[in-house]
Formats: C-alpha cells, sequence, structure tokens
C-alpha cells in the first residue's frame, strides 16, 4: 500500500465536502487539508486551511510546507484562471486541467468550436459579439431559444426564452450587463443527464452518473441555480442509451483532447440531452459537478485517492466500480437564493440522525450554533438499497427542521418515478 500521505482539496463548499471525505476515507491518506474549507469539515477529520482558493502562491506554499502528494482542485474559476499551470510550474502535482483545456468551460464559444471540430453531437448553435446581429439571427434558432452568457456564470448564466420579445430583452440585458459575447442555441428536448469523466490523457474512466435539478422551485420552476439536489443512479436511463453517450460523445471528445494536445488530467463533465435522435451535448464542465458529486462519490467502490494518483501519474487507471446502493441529496438553501440569499441566518445545531449524512457548504459559526453564509447552505443525504428508501430518509429528516429562513425542493428524484 505505500506509506500513507498529505493531499489538499481546493474550494469551500458540498462538493468539495464530499470530495475530502471520500478522499479521508482511504488507506492510504494520512491527512486531508481543504483551503479554505468550512467549518462543517471538521466533523469528517478534515481540516480547513485559511488560505483563499484564489491565493495561488499561498496554496503552493502550503502544499510545499505540508509535504502534500498532490492538490485536487474543485471550483472552475481557479482552474481557468490556471492554478494548475502555478503548481506544475512550482513543480508540483495538481489533478484538473491547464488553463488552455479549461477554456472548455470558461468560454461557450471555445466548448462549442471543440465540439464542430471533433464531430461531437450538440446543438445548433452560434455565437454574436454584439446585441444587434444576435438579435437579428434570433429567428433562426426557433423557440424556445436558450441564450448563454460567454463566461463562468456559476451555473446560472443560462436563460431559455420562450418566445421573440423575452429573447430580445434577455440578449439587451446580458450586453448591457457587460457581456462580450452571447451563445444563442436551439433548445434540445429531452431528459437531461450529467456524466463525469475522469481522464489521463488517452485514458477514460466513467464514474456513476447522476441527475442534477437546476430550477430553484418545484416542478422545475423558478430561477436556473448552481443545483438544488441530485441523485444516483439513474433507473430511466436504458443500458443501451448509456452506451451511446460514451461512444458518440465521449469517445470523440477523447480524442479531441488527445489530437489537440490537452494533456488533460482531471475530470470532464458531460451535460447531455437525450434527444429523439440521440444523445446531444448541452456544456462541458472541466470539473466535479456540485450538487453531482455529494451523490456519487458515496457510489464509487473504488478508492478516489488511487483513481486520481494513477491519473496524475501516467499509470493505468484502475477500473471503477459501484456499490449497489442509492444515493439522494436535497439542498437546503438560504431564503431568497440565487438572486438575493439572506446572510446570517442562525441554523443552530443540526440533530444527528442514523443514516443521513450532512455535507456542508456555505455555513460559519461553530458547530454548535451555526449560520447560514448565503447560498446553497447544505446537502442532507442518504444512502440506500433503493432510491425510494433514501429518498424517504432524506425527506423525513427535512420534515423535522425548523428553518424558516431556508427553503429546499420537495421533488428530488421525480423524473425517476419515486413519487
Amino acid at each position: 500500500m505505500g506509506e500513507q500521505v498529505n493531499v489538499l482539496v481546493v474550494g469551500e463548499g458540498g462538493r468539495e465536502f464530499a470530495i475530502a471525505r471520500k478522499l479521508q476515507a482511504s488507506p492510504r491518506v494520512k491527512q486531508v487539508y481543504c483551503a479554505p474549507g468550512n467549518v462543517g469539515m471538521t466533523t469528517i477529520g478534515v481540516q480547513p486551511v485559511d488560505i483563499a482558493e484564489t491565493d495561488f502562491a499561498g496554496l503552493i506554499r502550503f502544499a510545499k510546507e505540508h509535504q502534500v502528494a498532490w492538490t485536487f482542485v474543485g471550483p472552475e474559476d481557479c482552474l481557468v484562471d490556471g492554478i494548475v499551470d502555478d503548481f506544475q510550474a512550482a513543480g508540483l502535482q495538481a489533478f484538473g486541467p491547464t488553463a488552455r483545456a479549461a477554456q472548455l468551460e470558461g468560454s461557450k464559444d471555445y466548448a462549442l468550436s471543440f465540439m464542430d471540430n471533433y464531430e461531437v453531437p450538440t446543438a445548433q448553435h452560434a455565437s454574436y459579439r454584439d446585441q444587434t446581429s444576435a438579435i437579428a439571427n434570433v429567428d433562426q434558432f426557433g423557440f424556445p431559444v436558450v441564450i448563454k452568457e460567454n463566461g463562468l456564470a456559476g451555473g446560472k448564466g443560462v436563460v431559455i426564452a420562450p418566445d421573440r420579445i423575452t429573447a430580445v430583452r434577455t440578449i439587451k440585458e446580458m450586453f448591457d450587463q457587460g457581456q462580450s459575447r452571447l451563445v444563442l442555441e436551439e433548445c434540445l428536448q429531452g431528459p437531461e443527464y450529467s456524466m463525469f469523466v475522469l481522464l489521463s490523457d488517452d485514458q477514460y474512466r466513467i464514474l456513476p452518473m447522476a441527475q442534477d435539478h437546476k430550477r430553484a422551485l418545484d416542478g422545475d420552476r423558478g430561477p436556473n441555480t448552481g443545483g438544488m439536489g441530485a441523485y444516483s443512479p439513474l433507473p430511466q436511463l436504458d443500458p443501451t442509451d448509456r452506451q451511446a453517450m460514451i461512444d458518440t460523445v465521449v469517445v470523440p471528445t477523447v480524442h479531441g483532447l488527445v489530437a489537440g494536445n490537452y494533456h488533460y488530467h482531471g475530470i470532464l463533465y458531460v451535460g447531455l440531452i437525450l434527444t429523439a435522435d440521440g444523445p446531444k451535448v448541452i456544456e462541458y464542465n472541466v470539473r466535479l459537478g456540485d450538487p453531482e458529486t455529494q451523490v456519487i462519490l458515496p457510489r464509487l467502490a473504488t478508492d478516489l485517492f488511487d483513481l486520481v494518483d494513477a491519473a496524475l501519474n501516467d499509470q493505468p487507471l484502475p477500473a471503477v466500480k459501484v456499490k449497489d446502493t442509492a444515493c439522494l441529496g436535497v439542498v437546503l438553501a438560504s431564503k431568497g437564493y440565487p438572486n438575493n440569499p439572506l446572510h446570517g441566518q442562525s441554523l443552530g445545531q443540526l440533530p444527528q440522525k442514523t443514516g443521513i449524512s450532512i455535507n456542508y457548504a456555505n455555513v460559519s459559526g461553530d458547530m454548535s450554533d451555526l449560520h447560514g453564509a448565503g447560498g446553497r447552505l447544505l446537502m442532507v443525504l442518504a444512502q440506500d438499497s433503493s432510491l425510494k428508501d433514501a429518498h424517504d430518509r432524506v425527506y423525513e429528516y427535512l420534515a423535522h427542521l425548523d428553518e424558516p429562513e431556508c427553503f429546499y425542493r420537495h421533488d428530488i428524484g421525480d423524473k425517476a418515478g419515486l413519487n
């Protein structure tokens, strides 16, 4: 097995909580540090480190001082800003794509050009640098039309405009708010799925799949968010359709990454819609998704440390083994999220319950007197033999929580036929 080592996770939210928890459980890991982390991570033996995720020099210094074997980067903005390049320049290993490869998430236009170049199926699309040309061409996509900010938007820079009036207003607003480029796309129809691919150049492994719930309110209503809940596995996804996603999307994507000399060592998220014409890509992300990470990692039987360590050192990747269990999680969000979230509300001391895990995200204070720090505060999770049992455990727990300044969705898992 070799001697135990220290690892560092960069980030502070629920995704990083789940990554740190999984790494801390590895017999090959001595200590997981998380920068900046959050106070809730102390409940799982992970040590928060008071260094901002944007302080690359400080993170590098810490990694050297604490003999960190390698660093797992959670947030997309760090990757786009070149944290992996900086770590490599300092002689350190960091799991995630370089800044060039991170443009697959950092620029919608860049990602769509990549898909066109390597024949990865996606929506009809075009990008525009000014509102006049965007408005002049909006009709060609039909309605509803998808309007996307070109850059990073924390999962919230997408508007599905049902008609021309809404589309024109949205285009004007986005350009007026400082966008230099917008992407217009046809609105694909079909169920959405999240596929996560762990990459080491031309090697890849498919992690357990999940389905996210992006809209703030029940019934997929309300504004887009970073995600209000997720579940895994997906009983409604036919194995033939899953294989088609690998054959028609993952394989040409990996081919493109190798052909383009991206030297990709990290996670690639592929957001998919299963259309009547087969699977098509909605978007790439260059890291694990939040909240999906929180429901897929508990189901991963293969040691996450072993997978990442092999990828970083260009060793053969272990096979991905998945537990025969189901996991479902529901986000507790601050009232007003995502547009105007309340900050500072008292959460008190959350009750412990057998069979329930809590992944902390935007919280402050101490564990006996927690406070919300805005946005998505935490996720309540259960892992069980069936999705229905996991679903019922989570919602029973939430029903007994008295948090009037927070809210959550009541229909996570509905698309799997649970209600």
